[in-house]
Parts: structure tokens; sequence; C-alpha cells
């Protein structure tokens, strides 16, 4: 049986592994390369980012009774990595990879941070206090 930390944390690897493809083609100059590589990276973690905010939150806020905790935070994290996105996107549409550099740094910070702390505090939270994991694992799976 996988843990809701397994899965998700294999999530941000994959993710993670896209973006470097990403950074490595804009650092090229590979426009080209760049957008589509870029466009890979943020439609998987957009997915990511709803399989928690669809899925996991949920069941995790009416598991535990709050909503104020660290999913308020989390939420408000991929808030800031969805705006980062649409920057980068930006910047890569009018072929600024000086640009795209600095918001990549600023997203790999983000990132970093963001994913210590869902899998080292919110995910271990989430496989004590969620039954069923492989339902919620089922569920997250299918999101687009």
């Amino acid at each position: 049986m996988q843990t809701i930390s397994q899965y998700l944390s294999a999530d941000h690897h994959h993710c993670d592994n896209l973006f470097a493809d990403a950074e490595a083609a804009a650092s090229a100059n590979d426009i080209a390369a760049a957008q589509a590589k870029f466009a890979s990276f943020r439609r998987e973690m957009l997915q990511h980012l709803a399989k928690e905010e669809k899925i996991m939150f949920p069941a995790f806020e009416q598991a535990t009774g709050s909503s104020r905790g660290p999913t308020s935070v989390m939420r408000m994290e991929h808030e800031q990595m969805r705006e980062l996105f649409a920057e980068m996107q930006a910047a890569l549409d009018a072929k600024d990879t000086g640009t795209y550099a600095g918001l990549s740094e600023t997203l790999l910070i983000l990132m970093q941070q963001h994913n210590m702390k869902e899998e080292q505090m919110l995910y271990p939270m989430a496989d004590r206090a969620l039954r069923e994991p492989d339902s919620l694992i089922g569920q997250m799976s299918e999101v687009k």
C-alpha cells in the first residue's frame, strides 16, 4: 500500500525533473524547447496542485476539523506559484530568457521551501489523519 506521502512526493520529484528540463532549455537559449518543456512542467504542476486542492486538502481538513492550518498556507503558496507560472510564460513568449531565468530562480526557491513543508510536515500529518489512502490516491490519480 502506497502512502499519500509517497504518492505526492513522487509527484514533486517528477515535476522537479520537468522544471530542470525547462530551465536547461532556457539556459541554452533554445526558446522553442524551453516553451515546450515549460508547458509540460506547468501542466503537470497545475495537475499536482489540483490533486492537493481538490482531493487531499479537503479530506485532510474534514478529518482534522480545521481549514486554517497548514492547508491554508499551502493554498497561498500555490497561488504564488501560479502567478510565477504566468510571468514565466510571458517571459518565454517575449523570448526573454533573462527574465525567465530570474523568475525561475524565484520559483525554485519557493518550490523547495514549499515541498519541504509538505513532505516533512503536511503529508505525514495526512498519512496519520486520513483513512483509506488507496481511495484518495485513486481519486488524485484521476485529476486532470
